[in-house]
């Protein structure tokens, strides 16, 4: 048999050297992430995806779903001297106002104002730990098994806990529902309640990365940087999730992330 010549096993290394780069995926800084195909189900990236780690305010996605599936989102709330507490992301809600659901729905996604997720839990789930109660059923009906949320905001609880993979599962089970992904996907909403003013989305890869509709951000001190973003191109829609980030590394990963996710989908 005549040897190979020498180009063509070159070739042959650094081809397969490639697929297996894209194989592996991209290095990301962050302790645990995901990349999910949603209309698939297909997981194109993985890491540490079922370590337990503090999602911080990107608890408010299965905030925001229970209290659509709950219904009559025009229906007014009254705000609790408790609610407006919530400290530090808040749109200053005072005790006694009163506010549709749906306006407090966007100012939880929008402003992750905490005031307005410990509102909404009251006026849901009548109490904030039964509240949780249908957090922890909703996480569980999408798959989610190792969630256990205790608050509807995401400020640090040691028992707050869940994994990369199931806030891929519990945002997939979220954005199957239209009311969620029109709310997820404004970047800008007019809160024309007490006092008035402007909530811009914080999810600022909906201005900076080509495809983005949606996600939510996250950050107290003991979970990092969480992030969940939704992007669609080409009729592939991805779900990426990133927990525990640091600096300004964290957007560049998760649009490495997406980037990856896009040229693997098949």
């Amino acid at each position: 048999m005549t040897p190979a010549p020498r180009f063509v096993l070159i070739l042959v290394f650094v081809l397969g050297h490639c697929s297996a780069l894209i194989a592996a995926g991209p290095s990301i800084a962050e302790t645990a992430a995901v990349v999910l195909r949603s209309d698939t189900g297909e997981w194109l990236y993985t890491k540490s995806a079922d370590k337990a780690m503090y999602p911080a305010s990107t608890t408010k996605i299965l905030t925001t779903l229970v209290a659509i599936e709950s219904g009559n989102l025009d229906r007014t709330v009254t705000v609790a001297a408790s609610d407006t507490k919530a400290e530090p992301s808040k749109v200053s809600l005072r005790a006694g106002q009163r506010v549709p659901l749906r306006a407090l729905l966007y100012a939880a996604m929008l402003r992750s104002a905490n005031d307005a997720s410990l509102t909404i839990a009251r006026a849901v789930g009548g109490s904030v730990a039964e509240f949780a109660a249908l957090m922890n059923a909703r996480a569980r009906r999408a798959g989610a098994t190792q969630t256990r949320f205790v608050n509807p905001h995401g400020l640090h609880d040691p028992r707050h806990v869940t994994t990369a993979r199931d806030l891929a599962l519990i945002t997939r089970a979220a954005m199957a529902n239209p009311t969620f992904r029109q709310i997820t996907g404004t970047k800008v909403y007019s809160w024309r309640y007490t006092p008035a003013q402007t909530l811009e989305n914080h999810n600022k890869m909906l201005k900076t990365y080509t495809g983005c509709i949606g996600g939510k951000t996250g950050y107290v001190k003991a979970s990092g940087k969480t992030l969940v973003v939704v992007a669609r191109r080409g009729g592939v829609e991805l779900i990426a999730v990133l927990l525990d980030g640091h600096g300004e590394q964290f957007w560049k990963d998760a649009a490495a992330l997406l980037d990856y996710g896009f040229r693997v989908a098949r």
